[in-house]
C-alpha cells in the first residue's frame, strides 16, 4: 500500500499530558522503583534519569538490569482511576485529523490500555488506522531503531512514505536517520538540523505546506 502515513506520537503531541498526567506518572514510576529495588527516593530518581538518557525509556533499563516486568511495570505506573478529569481536550483535533489525507496512526512509548483511553476520551479513536504501543514494539521504545523498524514491518510502508510527529527530540532523530519526514511539536524556537518542520501546536499541521 502507497500513499502517505501520517505518525503522531500520543503524550505531549495530540494532547497535554505535562500539565497533569505526567506528573503523577513521574511519582508513579519512582515509587515503583523505591519498591521493587528498595532504594529510597533520590536513588530512584536518579536511576530513573540514569536510564532515561541512556536508552530514552525508564523500562529499558529496568528490563535490561533489573529482570522487571514490563506488563507489571506499565500497569501499575499508568493507572490513572481518573483520567478523564486529567486529560485536556483540544477543540478542533478531530476536525484537523479528518483534514488529512493518508493513513493516520498512532506510535507511542505508552502501553496500549493507556493510549486507547486517552483517545476515546478526546475522541479521536475511530480516526487511527492503528495505535502502535509500546507492546507492540516488543518493549524496544522510541528513540530505538528497533521499535521504529517493527512499524514499518507492521505497515508494510518505506520510512519515505511516513510523516512522523513528536514531541521527543531524540525519536525524531531515530526518524530522520531512517528517512522519514520530521514535524517537531514544541514551542522552542531552536530547531535542528534533523527536524523539517516545528509547530507550536498539532493544530498548526493544517497551515504546513506538505
Amino acid at each position: 500500500m502507497g500513499g502517505r502515513v501520517w505518525v503522531f506520537d500520543l503524550d505531549d503531541t495530540l494532547h497535554d499530558a505535562s500539565a497533569h498526567i505526567f506528573p503523577m506518572m513521574n511519582r508513579a514510576m519512582t515509587n515503583y522503583i523505591m519498591d521493587a529495588l528498595e532504594i529510597d527516593e533520590h536513588d530512584a530518581h536518579t536511576l530513573r534519569q540514569h536510564y532515561w538518557r541512556i536508552y530514552g525509556a525508564t523500562l529499558k533499563g529496568l528490563v535490561r538490569h533489573h529482570g522487571t516486568n514490563p506488563h507489571h511495570f506499565l500497569q501499575e505506573t499508568h493507572r490513572f482511576d481518573n483520567l478523564h478529569e486529567m486529560v485536556i481536550q483540544t477543540k478542533r483535533l478531530r476536525h484537523m485529523l479528518q483534514s488529512l489525507n493518508g493513513r493516520k496512526l498512532v506510535f507511542t512509548n505508552a502501553p496500549r490500555d493507556y493510549a486507547l483511553r486517552v483517545l476515546e476520551i478526546l475522541d479521536i479513536d475511530d480516526l487511527f488506522n492503528l495505535v502502535f504501543s509500546v507492546e507492540s514494539t516488543q518493549f524496544h521504545a522510541k528513540p530505538s531503531p528497533r521499535g521504529f523498524q517493527r512499524l514499518l514491518q507492521t505497515l508494510q510502508v518505506k520510512a519515505s512514505d511516513c510523516i512522523m510527529l513528536e514531541d521527543s527530540l531524540p525519536a525524531l532523530m531515530t526518524a530522520k536517520r531512517l528517512g522519514m519526514k520530521t514535524i517537531w511539536v514544541s514551542k522552542k524556537r531552536h530547531k535542528p538540523i534533523y527536524v523539517d518542520y516545528r509547530i507550536d501546536s498539532v493544530l498548526a499541521l493544517t497551515h504546513l505546506k506538505l
